[in-house]
């Protein structure tokens, strides 16, 4: 089981700040993006191959390719711009 956290537009949007997921054989940030995808039409958009979406396992920036291990945080935000 790896801890999931939403940050910013993805906790508004989708109504949820956390949540407890169960890995159930995914093995990398990319397979829990296309099973979050796979919960409706707005879990796609926001998580959508090609939308901008920054993500951190343990608080160490990730991609698409990190593996995930039961125990994991993983944390959702989008990019971060200044000014």
């Amino acid at each position: 089981m790896i801890q999931i956290l939403f940050f910013a537009r993805f906790r508004e949007e989708l109504g949820v700040a956390t949540e407890q997921f169960e890995l159930d054989g995914l093995s990398s940030i990319g397979d829990l993006l296309e099973a979050l995808c796979g919960r409706g039409d707005v879990w796609a958009r926001l998580f959508a191959e090609d939308q901008r979406v920054m993500m951190a396992v343990n608080q160490e920036l990730a991609d698409r390719n990190t593996p995930l291990k039961s125990g994991d945080e993983v944390a959702f935000f989008p990019p971060v711009t200044g000014g």
